[in-house]
């Protein structure tokens, strides 16, 4: 089970403990605030994508949208989001579960702004009824991230 990969991904830096498992789904951005109780714009979506020959994930907070002009603007593409099939082989976690730890060999990480607003943000670890409290340096830290990036709009810039 994914969960499994990315509790081995924390076992290494000791906080393997601090993933939270539940019984009911977390899914979706909306499920997830739910089961954790906190605000759904909290709860730090990962959207995969494919650039060139590239796996990219774009961490986010959970009320932002991919902005196609910035995106095309830092990736040099249009935004083409992996299948859900295509999320298993390639990134080795599920919609619903994919998140930037414990992923394949190669996958490209980056972390929004939109993030940036918030003390800890709450993504998935691996399955669709799991998720972790992290501050943004911690997610920096776990997700090995290239580097920080501005590709989304939030719901006031619409």
């Amino acid at each position: 089970m994914s969960v499994e990969k990315v509790r081995e991904h924390f076992r290494s830096f000791g906080i393997e403990d601090r993933i939270m498992e539940f019984e009911a789904s977390s899914a979706t951005v909306e499920l997830a605030a739910q089961a954790l109780g906190v605000e759904g714009k909290r709860i730090a979506k990962t959207l995969s994508f494919k650039v060139g020959e590239d796996v990219v994930l774009v961490v986010a907070a959970g009320d932002a949208k991919i902005d196609n002009p910035k995106y095309k603007g830092y990736f040099k593409t249009k935004a083409k989001m992996l299948s859900a099939d295509e999320a298993v082989e390639l990134v080795g976690h599920a919609v619903g579960g994919v998140c930037p730890f414990g992923v394949n060999e190669g996958v490209k990480v980056y972390l929004d702004e939109s993030l940036k607003r918030f003390e800890t943000v709450f993504p998935a670890c691996g399955s669709s009824h799991s998720a972790i409290e992290l501050t943004c340096d911690e997610l920096e830290k776990y997700s090995g991230c290239i580097e920080w990036i501005d590709v989304c709009k939030l719901p006031q810039e619409e």
